[in-house]
């Protein structure tokens, strides 16, 4: 069965840290470029982090030195590590998967949906 779930969302104070995680079954991440997307209330769909099969890192400006993402390719999970979180980190933060070896896209963009997508999972960062 093919799922891909996001997990570890919860609420902290500013400062605070937490570690989200997005897991695979089904697929693998191992040929895919894998995104984190957020979302606040009233506000637009934001890519904040990225990883590609090869390694190559992206980080929205302003989360750049505070956000790291990674991969276990043994456990198929990609990971954002988020430190000194702020109250703007505040949103609900989805992942997508996009393999290089199929047209298929797995997970979510926010409120687009792809194959197999999870519910997301919460951050709520309190000042």
């Amino acid at each position: 069965e093919v799922q891909l779930v996001e997990s570890g969302g919860g609420s902290v104070q500013a400062g605070g840290s937490l570690r989200l995680s997005c897991t695979a079954s089904g697929f693998t991440f191992d040929d895919s470029e894998v995104n984190w997307y957020r979302q606040a209330p009233g506000n637009e769909c934001e890519l904040v982090s990225s990883i590609s099969s090869d390694g190559t890192t992206y980080y929205k400006y302003s989360v750049k030195g505070r956000f790291t993402i990674s991969q276990d390719s043994a456990k198929n999970t990609v990971y954002l590590q988020m430190s000194s979180l702020k109250p703007e980190d505040t949103a609900k933060y989805y992942c997508a998967a996009y393999p290089a070896y199929s047209d298929r896209s797995y997970g979510r963009r926010c409120d687009v949906l792809f194959d197999y997508w999870g519910q997301g999972t919460q951050v709520t960062v309190s000042s």
